[in-house]
């Protein structure tokens, strides 16, 4: 019979391509790095900024489903197991005591009945929540065709609940995941999730969802365009873009890679607009739909208006600064504070409140002058 830690070693591994959190490490995406906690502990940064550590499981790796690209599949031949939800509360309670994690990822694959999967899901969450007083954070997978009675239990137990799109529109879905409706199994289910937020059930973290890049043939516009209203329309907290990489064995083995620049791009955009307060309308695309993968979508819409700029850092509104490359969201609310002080004269002063002075010094005016480059910004050092 099989041990608790060989169904993790399979179910943790089957995760790993379900992204639950963003994850920086020296300004690169470190989602795909193994942790060295184990190949089924993960560091994530939470909504309020903390890192900790996720047990990041499937409930069940059995599916019925035949997503093109996925490593679960039900054509792909491998080991299917699946935790029953008293065992898979007690490992995590074992994990949490030990101070090994700190909090849960559960997502399951689709075997039979969708009501059936997500009931035993929420069994193990309620019983790590009632029985073993686990007050800490719970990212709880929505499944696809869930229950509206079903998705309201979800978001009454955990911090934050998901439920992933994978391609930005139905025709672009069913290239992929030709058993799934995007309407009526994955959008109709979020806007549930809306609506209980409306009436007062707001998980902590929101929902959140997820964009396979480049299995479909999509564009980046295409992607953005529908992550954009759903910001706008469905109050979603994050997107969360996987760059496409084939797995052996399923119909898309040879379909090629989506490159990592291109997911970054998409990250980058995302950023501004959540937190720079730009439109899809404004973005710069190629003849194709894509973004640009040799400069970032901040700096390529600079360049493309040079009616903006310089703008004087000494009098520029907070809107006007969030559009200056090298001018972040803290380096504007800096900027803003300092300069109640004194003015800013040269690009040391920009440096000085965390701006990328070089990417700054030829969109800004600085004491109403253009700024000189000093040497050591020159060389990059």
């Amino acid at each position: 019979m099989m041990d608790l830690f060989e169904k993790i070693e399979i179910l943790g591994q089957a995760a790993q391509y379900d992204i639950c959190g963003s994850y920086l490490c020296q300004g690169k995406a470190g989602h795909r790095q193994k942790s060295p906690l184990g190949r089924w502990i993960y560091p994530a940064v939470m909504p309020d900024g903390r890192e900790i550590r996720l047990l990041k499981v499937l409930m069940s790796n059995v599916c019925e489903n035949d997503c093109l690209y996925c490593c679960n599949s039900c054509t792909q031949d491998f080991r299917r197991v699946s935790f029953q939800p008293e065992e898979l509360a007690r490992l995590f309670f074992q994990l949490w005591h030990s101070r090994r994690v700190q909090g849960l990822f559960l997502s399951s694959a689709v075997a039979g009945n969708t009501e059936t999967v997500m009931t035993r899901m929420l069994e193990t969450v309620e019983i790590i929540r009632w029985r073993y007083r686990f007050r800490g954070y719970i990212h709880l997978k929505i499944l696809p065709g869930a229950s509206f009675s079903i998705i309201e239990q979800a978001v009454r137990l955990a911090d934050r609940v998901s439920l992933n799109l994978e391609a930005p529109n139905p025709q672009r879905l069913q290239k992929i995941a030709p058993q799934k409706q995007f309407d009526h199994d994955l959008l109709s289910r979020m806007k549930w999730i809306r609506k209980l937020a409306d009436q007062g059930w707001r998980t902590r973290g929101g929902q959140t969802t997820q964009f396979v890049v480049g299995a479909a043939g999509e564009s980046d516009k295409e992607i953005l365009t529908t992550a954009s209203s759903l910001y706008r329309d469905l109050g979603l907290r994050r997107a969360y873009f996987s760059a496409f990489q084939p797995v052996p064995g399923t119909p898309l083995e040879n379909h090629p890679p989506t490159s990592l620049i291109r997911e970054h791009r998409l990250y980058q955009t995302d950023f501004l607009f959540r937190q720079y307060g730009f439109s899809v309308d404004e973005l710069i695309f190629d003849s194709q739909g894509n973004l640009p993968l040799k400069a970032d979508p901040k700096l390529t819409w600079a360049l493309n208006h040079p009616e903006w700029f310089p703008i004087d850092v000494n009098t520029a509104s907070k809107e006007q600064l969030l559009r200056v490359p090298g001018i972040g969201p803290k380096s504007a609310r800096r900027i803003l504070k300092l300069r109640r002080q004194h003015r800013f004269r040269d690009l040391k002063d920009l440096s000085a409140v965390g701006a990328i002075a070089s990417r700054s010094a030829q969109f800004v005016l600085l004491n109403g002058k253009r700024p000189q480059m000093p040497k050591q910004l020159q060389f990059g050092l």
